[in-house]
């Protein structure tokens, strides 16, 4: 949650609204962001903590555990029409890579912008290779993009 609140203006210059919703009370999120949160990026948390006790909205997303009331933690990016266009559901143990949901956003919104003219291949980047998609790249990927870029920085 800090790391997404200290990337919080990176996510509002791509026009990402960011929620964040648990089955806590408001009340625990209060604690929880003025004990240990606001603490750790030295600020509030700058987007909304929403409480979701009863598990509808995670049930909706297949994330709520009915045995431990409880939702698994994740990350979901929904476009402006309300489709989910990916998510990522991790247990407690591995934390989330705030650096590769705002590399997805980018590559999302960068199809979204050309209508699927040019879509992102592994690793995908701003100013990298995009490929477009036809009867003339099937067989032809490797011409135009190299699997290196997608491990580069």
């Amino acid at each position: 949650m800090s790391a997404v609140a200290a990337k919080n203006d990176v996510l509002k210059d791509l026009d990402v609204q960011v929620l964040s919703i648990s089955v806590d009370s408001p009340f625990v999120h209060k604690v929880w962001n003025d004990n240990e949160l606001s603490k750790m990026i030295g600020k509030d948390i700058p987007f909304p903590m929403l409480s979701d006790q009863d598990g509808t909205i995670g049930k909706m997303y297949g994330i709520y555990d009915e045995d431990s009331g409880v939702e698994t933690r994740g990350r979901f990016i929904i476009d402006p029409d309300g489709v989910v266009q990916g998510f990522e559901v991790l247990t407690p143990p591995v934390g989330r890579n705030v650096a590769e949901s705002i590399r997805q956003i980018k590559a999302y919104q960068m199809v979204r912008a050309t209508k699927g003219a040019e879509v992102a291949p592994s690793g995908w980047k701003p100013g990298k290779t995009t490929l477009k998609p036809g009867p003339d790249l099937v067989g032809n990927v490797w011409k135009v993009w190299k699997v290196e870029e997608a491990f580069e920085d």
